[in-house]
């Protein structure tokens, strides 16, 4: 059983920035196979940011230079930073780890 909890969300101007955090609890496999999504209204459920089984990390073409996924195992929490944020990029994201997923945190950017 894994369970995820996400917070950071909120609202920020464009040009912003913005850091999520997912708090893993579980497997250590759960926490090690952790990723990023988002929905926008009325689109379907994207990936945003994520980690290969060997630990190297792998964005969407949209959130690349900007997003940057991290986890400290430690905390066993998995982080994205959001820098230059865009009205585009306004979403609810989502912590998931294979079947599981966090019930999401809304991010608004708007000015």
């Amino acid at each position: 059983q894994v369970q995820l909890v996400e917070s950071g969300g909120g609202l920020v101007q464009p040009g912003g920035s913005l850091r999520l955090s997912c708090a893993v609890s579980g497997s250590i496999f759960g926490f090690l196979g952790t990723a990023w999504y988002r929905q926008a209204p009325g689109k379907q459920r994207d990936f945003v940011a994520g980690f290969a089984s060997s630990g190297s990390t792998t964005y969407a073409d949209a959130v690349k230079g900007r997003f940057t996924i991290s986890r400290d195992s430690a905390k066993r929490t998995v982080y994205l930073q959001m820098n230059s944020l865009k009205p585009d990029d306004t979403a609810i994201y989502y912590c998931r780890s294979g079947i599981n997923w966090g019930q999401g945190t809304q991010v608004t950017v708007s000015s």
